[in-house]
């Protein structure tokens, strides 16, 4: 909690400070734009009156005065001077200490007044006309209009900062749940997922990835623990022939004819190597080794797992072997072509049916391989490609499959950015088909 609480102390002492400097800003510009649409205003006035009493001079002589002089300065907003050639006062508005400056100006003091004016002058023939207006309506007006400001803009400050204090720690309490929450989960907590907000929002979502990354993370583990469980069954068999063949050796010595307790041995220590190399290559699958990087003629890999298998004795049809070259490791294709290959003798009644060919586009490969045997059910074509699963335990056992291969298969096919099927076989047995992309 005490992070929860800088963060947001943080977060509202930096819009406080925002507002702060927008506000202040815009009092001083209002501030400023009433002040000089007074004074403008006041400007304006001095000059019409100028212009007024110019006028009347030219058309019917000098003014009176308007003022008695025992009138309070002070109380005159507008005050006005008559001058000749020689700068002479021949008219005043009022009796005053000192003449009115000439020069216009937008501020002047005058002897007698706490008051700025402003002045301004207007020719009238031989005479000067001066005007000088009190801004004494201005600092009235911006006074006034200061206090509240003085007042408001902390206020605003303040209630702006208890909002944005109760908006941060709201904003901010899912997330603190989901931290909480992300804690206690751990390697064997996996199962636990972070609370979602009802919101729709980044916290939202942000919630929904985590709960995805923590189900990807519980699979990968019971996927993990799965595959070790696995692993030790199938190596605990081998295992335990060999000891079991040593140990009525031992206890009987002529209990088993001569060779076979050798022949066991050598069997399933050959059946525990194929296992280790299917483990090791699985591994290896599921990072980084499938990468792309020569052209492979698969029909070259095709050919060359044909021979092998007539060699054992299998009737191979190699007819549709046709030219295909892809992009990738050769090794790796190299294993996919002999892990189907094996996988159709194994389950073969007489014939296994290989062929190669480009797709009418061209764009991709196919490599197809096809036996005669019972085929692969529906509804367990996906589960043959999980890792240890035989649809037909004992003779797989038999024949040295450990329900890795085809397994293999799928994760360096992926790796190639291609995809693997099983169909019906024409021939009554299961079709693999297996998809890259061109060279």
């Amino acid at each position: 909690m005490g992070e929860h609480a800088s963060v947001r102390l943080r977060t509202t002492a930096l819009a406080v400070l925002v507002m702060a400097v927008a506000l202040v800003t815009a009092a001083f510009a209002l501030l400023f734009l009433v002040r000089g649409s007074l004074r403008g205003g006041i400007a304006t006035a001095a000059e019409d009156r100028a212009s007024a009493l110019a006028a009347q001079i030219t058309t019917s002589g000098l003014p009176a005065t308007d003022v008695d002089d025992e009138d309070d300065l002070e109380d005159d907003a507008v005050l006005w001077q008559v001058r000749d050639a020689a700068g002479t006062v021949v008219r005043s508005s009022r009796s005053l200490p000192a003449p009115l400056p000439v020069e216009e100006a937008d501020q002047v003091r005058i002897s007698g007044s706490d008051q700025g004016y402003v002045v301004t002058t207007e020719d009238a023939g031989p005479y000067t006309v001066i005007v000088a207006a009190s801004l004494e309506e201005v600092g009235d007006s911006t006074g006034a209009l200061a206090t509240p400001l003085l007042i408001g803009v902390p206020l605003v400050l303040l209630v702006a900062g208890g909002i944005t204090w109760l908006v941060v720690g709201r904003a901010l309490a899912p997330v603190e749940r989901i931290r909480r929450e992300v804690e206690e989960i751990t390697g064997e907590r996996l199962d636990r997922r972070v609370p979602e907000p009802a919101s729709r929002d980044e916290i939202h979502r942000l919630a929904q990835t985590m709960n995805r990354m923590l189900g990807r993370l519980q699979e990968s583990r019971d996927r993990q623990q799965q595959f070790v469980g696995d692993a030790s069954h199938e190596l605990r068999s081998p295992l335990s022939s060999i000891r079991q063949a040593a140990e009525v050796s031992r206890l009987h010595p002529g209990a088993l004819p001569e060779g076979e307790l050798a022949g066991a041995v050598l069997e399933e220590s050959a059946r525990m190597e194929r296992l280790v190399e299917q483990l090791l290559l699985l591994t290896r699958t599921g990072g980084a080794a499938a990468r792309p990087e020569q052209d492979v003629d698969l029909d070259d890999l095709a050919l060359a797992e044909v021979r092998r298998v007539r060699r054992s004795g299998r009737e191979v049809d190699s007819a549709g072997v046709g030219a295909g070259r892809v992009h990738g490791d050769q090794t790796a294709l190299a294993q996919v072509v002999r892990n189907l290959t094996d996988n159709a003798a194994r389950h073969a009644r007489s014939t296994v049916r290989i062929a190669v060919r480009s797709t009418d586009d061209g764009g991709a490969v196919e490599l197809v391989v096809e036996d005669d045997g019972d085929g692969i059910p529906a509804g367990q074509r996906e589960r043959v490609f999980e890792r240890f699963v035989r649809l037909d335990e004992a003779r797989d056992r038999d024949a040295g499959g450990s329900g890795l291969g085809l397994a293999i298969v799928r994760e360096i096919v992926t790796g190639h950015q291609g995809t693997v099927t099983i169909t019906e076989s024409a021939l009554g047995g299961a079709c693999f088909t297996v998809r890259l992309p061109a060279s």
